[in-house]
């Protein structure tokens, strides 16, 4: 019988591989990597969550994708996400985001910021609840379009337009799970309760471009030689109750 992940295949970006190696910026006993089975999973506890990134950055004429299963149970304040960021928590970042909200299950936010400004999300709706299973989802990014994409179907296009900012700097592949209840006064995600912790959200066939050249020379991938191993803390560190994500 296929896996879940077989019957993804056609999903797979062309020109993309998996994951081999990530970084964790906090908490890393959170977040447990297994370059083998290409799953990554992320737990929030009493621990308050994690994030992961990519250890190498990409620039536009590239897609990234991964199949995502959302926790189970009460996840009402809880942010689960996978997205592209130039820096996360940096003033002036360029990011394009999935994000799910734990107080709606069948549901999932886009967003797109460049330097710094945001303000351009839409929430869609899902035919399915995101914790039943796993969901593939894919970002093609280039200097003309972003699309997001929800296993194969395109649920949101958004077209450059003369002289309008765009996300050009290299970007990071990220994802966390975090509380975040705080933000818009719990009008956002909800009010977290934790009835039923410990929360795991898990991501599997974490597919990013083949090419690792650098970004100065305008190709998809820039190494970060600095970026922590799976079990260390990456540079930049961001403190887990400071910030989105």
């Amino acid at each position: 019988m296929a896996s879940e992940c077989d019957q993804h295949e056609h999903l797979r970006p062309e020109g993309t591989e998996l994951l081999a190696r990530i970084a964790v910026d906090y908490t890393p006993d959170a977040c447990r990597h297994a370059p083998a089975s290409g799953e990554i999973h992320v737990t929030y506890d009493h621990r308050g969550g994690a994030r992961w990134r990519s250890r190498g950055r990409f620039l536009p004429g590239c897609a990234v994708a991964a199949a995502v299963r959302a926790p189970a149970g009460d996840t009402a304040g809880l942010n689960y996400n996978l997205y592209l960021s130039s820096l996360e928590g940096s003033s002036d970042m360029d990011e394009i985001d999935f994000e799910f909200l734990g107080n709606d299950k069948r549901a999932v936010q886009t967003n797109l910021f460049v330097a710094g400004s945001g303000g351009r999300e839409m929430v869609h709706q899902l035919p399915f609840d995101t914790s039943d299973g796993f969901h593939h989802y894919a970002v093609a990014w280039s200097a003309e379009a972003v699309e997001w994409r929800v296993d194969g179907e395109v649920i949101r296009r958004e077209e450059r337009r003369d002289g309008e900012p765009w996300p050009e700097k290299p970007m990071y592949l990220y994802a966390s799970l975090w509380d975040a209840s705080d933000v818009d006064e719990g009008k956002w995600t909800g009010t977290y309760h934790g009835r039923d912790a410990p929360y795991v959200c898990s991501y599997r066939d974490v597919r990013v471009p083949v090419v690792a050249l650098s970004a100065g020379e305008g190709e998809e991938c820039q190494d970060d030689a600095n970026a922590g191993d799976e079990a260390g803390a990456a540079e930049e560190e961001v403190d887990a109750e400071a910030g989105k994500n």
